[in-house]
């Protein structure tokens, strides 16, 4: 079983992930976080192999927090995957910062929220 951590702002997005993600691959084990201050907490509790984190321009959503968690978490499971989720066409100049980050390797990979389910899904199984 794959554990995977969701961290959204929206309970119906993470709902939707959480879903597409256990149709996709009944491998996935799908644990959505409350708070983002408690998802670290989470990841090191299941030992999650993959993080899903929405990256927005307000807090506590910002790039700067989710770096900070995103260290966080691989400080004590360096193996956690740390996937971010930002909406490219509200947020065009974050979506170019989430970019950047996957191209200087600070972030395993990144999925505009314009995606389908299908693809997203496609995505946190390759990894």
């Amino acid at each position: 079983m794959r554990k995977v951590v969701v961290d959204m702002q929206n309970a119906l997005f993470a709902d939707a992930i959480s879903t597409a993600l256990k149709n996709f691959n009944s491998d996935f084990n799908v644990y959505q976080s409350e708070k983002p201050d408690k998802t670290a907490e989470l990841c090191f509790y299941v030992q999650a192999d993959i993080l899903i984190m929405e990256v927005t321009a307000y807090a506590p959503r910002r790039m700067e927090e989710r770096m900070k968690l995103r260290d966080e978490v691989k400080a004590g499971h360096p193996g956690c995957k740390v996937v971010l989720v930002v909406d490219e066409n509200t947020e065009q100049k974050l979506a170019d910062r989430v970019r950047q980050a996957k191209k200087s390797g600070l972030i395993d990979n990144f999925v505009y929220g314009s995606v389908s389910a299908t693809y997203l899904s496609a995505v946190i199984d390759a990894l």
